[in-house]
């Protein structure tokens, strides 16, 4: 059964939301998109985005204010997040983006790693291209690999770099799935035409989604 990716990150900002609207391109109509934890509300809208750039079905999780760590803005709204009110939505497959990166706190206790654990998807790591990249994303693969979490690839963003493609497929033991150019503008069109045509044209990910 097809239950879907989880998208992560070598931290905030990388182009999580963006790879997750090529995902949703790439395997369209079996994916639908859900943001389990969602902060900075009033300045971003993850879900919203998406929505825009792929038109998928999307549902939303926990929204806090402060464009900060999910456990703080929780801690800030005086709510605590607990795993066990983030499960899927429903049976459909998900692509599901996570907030920050592995170690990105949900409370007290328990890291975005725990959530990722929790709903057992393969995780698609999303990392720039540039200067400090190999150490940033093979530090999140050991962080995953650590908590025994399936990695289903890379995706790099920003200006090819053979060279630190190479290094994170070589050290990482890992397929970099494709280098996603920052698209300006950034809009539905562009978007799918690079997703269809550069997005795992080997369809390496197929056997994570069947």
């Amino acid at each position: 059964m097809l239950r879907g990716l989880f998208v992560t990150g070598t931290g905030t900002g990388v182009g999580k939301t963006v790879v997750s609207a090529a995902l949703a391109h790439r395997f369209h109509p079996r994916l639908s998109y859900w943001k389990p934890v969602q902060t900075g509300i009033e300045q971003d809208d993850d879900a919203a985005e998406v929505r825009r750039l792929a038109g998928c079905p999307v549902a939303e999780g926990i929204r806090l204010p402060r464009p900060v760590s999910p456990h703080l803005a929780a801690k800030w709204c005086g709510v605590t997040i607990a795993l066990d009110d983030l499960k899927l939505p429903s049976a459909s497959p998900w692509i599901v983006e996570g907030a920050g990166g592995l170690l990105a706190p949900l409370n007290d206790k328990q890291f975005m790693a725990d959530l990722m654990r929790s709903l057992a998807l393969p995780l698609v790591v999303v990392a720039r291209t540039g200067l400090g990249t190999i150490n940033h994303t093979l530090l999140t693969l050991e962080a995953a690999r650590a908590r025994s979490l399936c990695i289903a690839g890379v995706v790099m963003v920003g200006d090819k770099n053979t060279d630190n493609r190479a290094a994170i497929e070589h050290y990482g033991e890992v397929a970099v799935l494709g280098e996603m150019p920052v698209f300006e503008p950034l809009d539905a069109a562009s978007l799918a035409q690079w997703a269809i045509a550069e997005l795992d044209p080997p369809g390496r990910l197929l056997e994570f989604l069947e």
